[in-house]
């Protein structure tokens, strides 16, 4: 007699026809990153003066937009193979360390390579990741 092999719970998600699922954590994640990128943000381009609405308002945006390209890049990649979703996390990574490195006023040439850096160690980890979490 053939048997239904068992699952781990939680390992699946219930979806209605033609929905998708999206948890808290899915949005609590690149929401709180994107809170904290925008405060490290806002304090780099401070550059301990006075805190003032620009500052604040900078902080804000750059928050949101990095949220906004986590929580898309996080809905679009399971989508895309290994390697093309490791290279875009990668990417991300990549431009926004180099952005944030970017706003303490080094050159753009050292601020490029440090982002080139680490971006390719960001794309390694998460190749390996997908290869042995899919393997």
């Amino acid at each position: 007699m053939a048997h239904v092999a068992p699952t781990a719970p939680g390992r699946h998600e219930r979806t209605a026809a033609g929905t998708t699922h999206t948890s808290r954590a899915t949005l609590a994640r690149p929401l709180l990153m994107g809170l904290v990128y925008g405060v490290y943000a806002a304090f780099m381009k401070r550059q301990m003066g006075p805190v003032d609405a620009g500052n604040v308002f900078y902080g804000i945006l750059c928050g949101a937009v990095f949220a906004a390209c986590l929580m898309a890049l996080a809905r679009i990649g399971p989508r895309l193979q290994q390697e093309p979703h490791a290279a875009a996390y990668g990417i991300f990574g990549g431009v926004a360390f180099g952005y944030l490195y970017s706003l303490a006023d080094e050159s753009i040439l050292k601020s490029s390579g440090l982002g080139l850096l680490v971006g390719a160690g960001v794309g390694l980890a998460a190749f390996y990741r997908y290869h042995a979490r899919r393997a």
